[in-house]
């Protein structure tokens, strides 16, 4: 299945403005964003992080399978497509990263 079939398959995300992906002492490694360019991901992330609790090689495994055709892209041109980099290094390094959830506010 491609990716944009694959991200239909997913939970919303409307509630977050962003996840924060941290490492085992607790820094902040990376940012995704609720925005153009960066929803998708935010959206695999945060399905990834719903059914495994954290991004392990196994979350990895599984977010390179959502990805589906960018997953392939991303190994063949590494640097484009950065939050798929993150879960191959991952997988290589078998790490994890935690995810704390920034969620969306309303100014009313």
């Amino acid at each position: 299945m491609a990716f944009a079939e694959n991200l239909k398959q997913l939970p919303k995300i409307s509630h977050l403005a962003a996840i924060r992906l941290l490492d085992t002492e607790g820094n902040e490694v990376a940012l995704i964003e609720n925005k153009p360019g960066q929803a998708g991901s935010l959206a695999v992330y945060n399905h990834l992080g719903q059914t495994f609790g954290a991004i392990t090689p196994d979350a990895a495994r599984k977010g390179m399978e959502i990805y589906a055709e960018h997953a392939a892209d991303a190994q063949t041109n590494p640097g484009k497509h950065p939050n798929i980099d993150r879960l191959l290094g991952i997988i290589a390094k078998d790490a994890t990263l935690r995810i704390k959830h920034v969620f969306a506010t309303t100014t009313e």
